[in-house]
């Protein structure tokens, strides 16, 4: 039997544990140790959204471009930021509706594929069915300025501890077969998958093609940690990617508070513990 590959493309640096350092700084070293694809973090202070507006979508393209690196997903902050798309008062449902409309078209003002998105969480002290509802509603309006935007929305679940919502394969399923809409896909975060006991190959058994992007870190089974420092094992999940021919993105997503000190480090380690799958040499 071959050994497990992925692509160099695939691997996606991302910026959420340099919220400390300067977009510059990251792009510097994502350049300098080889990847040639981001996953864009966008919050303060290397992006900001809001309801009302945007940074300069041309002037961060063109810093990602003069790196040699170009990015293929945006996600914008959605569990901090008082933006959820499950919002109930009708003025915060409305923000909501701008902020990520606003992050639809920063994504495809820099030239990406995907924007990241969740299904919010609601109130905790509500029925999950109206905040069900609100969430679905929302996910469709949103499908719907992608679709314009030439934008697909990649819909990945939260833990339990995050949300009441989409949680679980069962209601990542549930939602993407209400929500109906071709500019809604669903895209795998390792993290949430792992904390519901769930695996790689239930995941393409349920959304095969439908899945577009992936937050591909070790974890145990919380953390989003550097491969290495958690319990999964990185071979065996590879080897899951090459059963189902995913050849798409797997953005590293790390945000544990251990590597906001020293992020340079901490993807270093990580991005050479990916080294041995790639399939052609660096």
């Amino acid at each position: 039997m071959s050994s497990p590959t992925i692509h160099h493309r695939q691997l996606a640096g991302m910026n959420i544990h340099w919220m400390n350092y300067s977009l510059d700084a990251f792009l510097d070293e994502q350049a300098r140790l080889g990847f040639e694809t981001i996953e864009l973090w966008a919050s303060e202070p290397h992006v900001w959204i809001d309801h009302a507006s945007y940074f300069d979508a041309k002037l961060i393209r063109h810093k990602i471009e003069a790196h040699g690196l170009s990015v293929h997903t945006l996600t914008p902050e959605n569990c901090v930021y008082p933006y959820q798309i499950a919002a109930r008062e009708p003025d915060h449902i409305e923000r909501s509706f701008g902020y990520f409309s606003n992050g639809i078209r920063m994504a495809a003002e820099l030239g990406c594929d995907y924007m990241e998105i969740n299904s919010g969480w609601g109130y905790w002290n509500e029925d999950r069915d109206e905040a069900w509802r609100r969430s679905r509603e929302m996910l469709h309006r949103l499908a719907e300025v992608a679709s314009e935007m030439g934008i697909t929305l990649v819909m990945e679940t939260l833990r339990p501890q995050e949300s009441q919502l989409v949680v679980t394969l069962a209601d990542a399923r549930r939602m993407f077969e209400e929500v109906d809409h071709p500019s809604l896909k669903v895209m795998i975060d390792t993290v949430a998958m792992s904390v519901s006991g769930e695996t790689i190959d239930q995941w393409f058994d349920v959304f095969g093609d439908d899945i577009r992007n992936m937050h591909f870190v070790d974890c145990n089974p919380f953390g989003h940690l550097v491969w290495g420092d958690g319990n999964r094992n990185m071979s065996e999940w590879v080897s899951a990617l090459d059963r189902y021919g995913y050849e798409l993105y797997l953005g590293q997503e790390i945000t544990d508070g251990r590597y906001l000190m020293d992020p340079a480090a901490a993807d270093f380690r990580n991005y050479h513990n990916f080294e041995r799958y790639f399939d052609e040499k660096i």
